[in-house]
């Protein structure tokens, strides 16, 4: 029995996986800490719902690891969808091993909540576009290690997130009984309901962005200590204290306004001194308006001396209008030089384009010039061509009159003529007529006489 529950204890143990966080704002105060999770291997892979597949032991209190940090509080918030009526609190953290992304503890009202939402949300992609999938751990507990910041904080329980009496948005208690609390990245609490309409992933109370930018180095001696950058262009060099290549940039641009990283803290190299107007306080981490600026002491730190003089106020404010209107005055010239250079452009462009249409007319009017040419001289010979062609015509007219008038006086003459011999052939015929008759008449008797010798001779035969 002892042997048995012996081996349970170091199977369980090779169950759980140990993940240290962080949480909090760097530049005021962070919290440290541990959560022992159940590893994926004491998850059974059976595709059934079945809560006998989940590890025995386990808490209403699961992690999400390794959420990509563009997902907002309230991306998140969407992506739990309608389990987040069931959820008590969540709380952001960073992981200490795992970059650009951050990690969520989510704790239930209920082990049946808690156990759907595993099964539900478990391997799933956190949006259709993201190749990304939902990596669900239930937690055995977290504990809170330590602290490290400019002021003292009492150290949170594991039972629960650093909670607030008000939420900051909506002004209410901040009870779990009345829905989900969500901690930010910073350690700021809100209801979930509230934090969901925010568009950004930065927090609304200070502003702490969780998504953090890269490890900011000089453009020239590309140190990474004593940063400050150029709050007009955005270059980043180092400080008088290092390679100076930050000054060595205002000496050659004139941007006499740079941040310093480290401080977020503004100064002015033409007057020499801190202009910032608003500063991140280092009790909550909001931004608080200075009324007065801060001057560099002899021994190159920052020292704050506040003053109230409007003399140094408007000395300040006309160095600023001075800057800026030499600002607005040389994009003024530029403008106008841009301005005239598209001006020129655009009037040679349309001069080339006018140009190639004038030699085109030019050719154009030289064809039609000895097109006409051409015409007129055709006009000419044809004209010459049609006199002739009529002066044909007519002689060709005139000796037809002539013939037929020739014909008709030939055609009179022989119908004379035939008119004439017609009465002399009527005549002759009669004449003919007579003679014929008494030649027929006389034949007659001839014949008779003939045929009676013709009979005699036979009768003699």
């Amino acid at each position: 029995m002892n042997s048995a529950s012996v081996s349970g204890e170091s199977s369980l143990s090779d169950m759980i996986q140990t993940v240290h966080f962080s949480s909090g704002n760097p530049r005021i105060g962070e919290t440290r800490g541990v959560m022992h999770l159940i590893s994926d291997n004491a998850v059974s892979s059976s595709s059934s719902s079945s809560s006998s597949n989940l590890p025995i032991g386990r808490n209403p209190l699961v992690c999400v690891l390794g959420v990509p940090n563009h997902m907002t509080y309230a991306d998140f918030c969407q992506f739990c969808g309608s389990f987040i009526q069931h959820i008590l609190d969540m709380r952001t953290v960073r992981n200490d091993d795992i970059e650009n992304r951050y990690s969520i503890l989510i704790r239930f009202d209920s082990q049946e909540s808690t156990d759907t939402f595993f099964q539900h949300f478990r391997g799933k992609q956190f949006n259709s576009l993201d190749e990304d999938v939902c990596r669900l751990l239930f937690a055995l507990d977290v504990q809170f290690t330590g602290y490290s910041g400019s002021i003292d904080h009492t150290q949170p329980s594991a039972a629960g997130p650093i909670e607030q009496p008000t939420c900051p948005v909506c002004l209410e208690r901040l009870d779990q009984d009345t829905g989900g609390i969500l901690t930010t990245m910073c350690n700021h609490s809100f209801h979930c309901s509230c934090i969901s309409n925010w568009p950004d992933s930065s927090c609304p109370v200070c502003r702490y962005c969780q998504q953090q930018p890269e490890n900011s180095v000089c453009c020239v001696c590309q140190t990474t200590e004593n940063l400050w950058m150029c709050v007009i262009c955005g270059v980043v060099g180092c400080g008088r204290y290092k390679e100076g290549h930050a000054r060595r940039h205002w000496e050659e641009t004139e941007h006499c306004y740079s941040l310093e990283l480290e401080t977020q803290r503004v100064w002015d190299y033409a007057g020499d001194n801190y202009v910032h107007r608003l500063i991140q306080s280092k009790t909550d981490g909001k931004l608080v308006e200075l009324n007065s600026h801060g001057s560099l002491s002899k021994d190159g730190c920052g020292s704050c001396e506040y003053s109230d003089s409007g003399m140094t106020d408007a000395l300040l404010n006309s160095k600023v209008d001075m800057y800026f209107e030499k600002l607005l005055q040389n994009v003024k010239e530029e403008t106008e030089q841009k301005i005239s250079e598209a001006a020129s452009k655009a009037i040679s462009q349309r001069l080339q384009k006018l140009q190639t249409r004038f030699d085109r007319c030019v050719k154009e009017k030289q064809f039609l010039e000895d097109l006409n040419e051409n015409l007129v001289k055709n006009k000419d010979v044809w004209s010459t061509k049609i006199t002739e062609m009529k002066e044909r015509e007519k002689k060709a007219v005139r000796a037809k009159d002539e013939k037929i008038q020739g014909l008709e006086e030939q055609l009179g003459n022989l119908m004379a003529q035939m008119d004439g011999e017609s009465e002399v052939s009527e005549t002759k015929e009669v004449q003919d007529a007579t003679v014929s008759t008494t030649n027929t008449s006389s034949s007659g008797a001839g014949n008779v006489i003939h045929a009676n010798k013709k009979k005699s001779n036979r009768r003699k035969g």
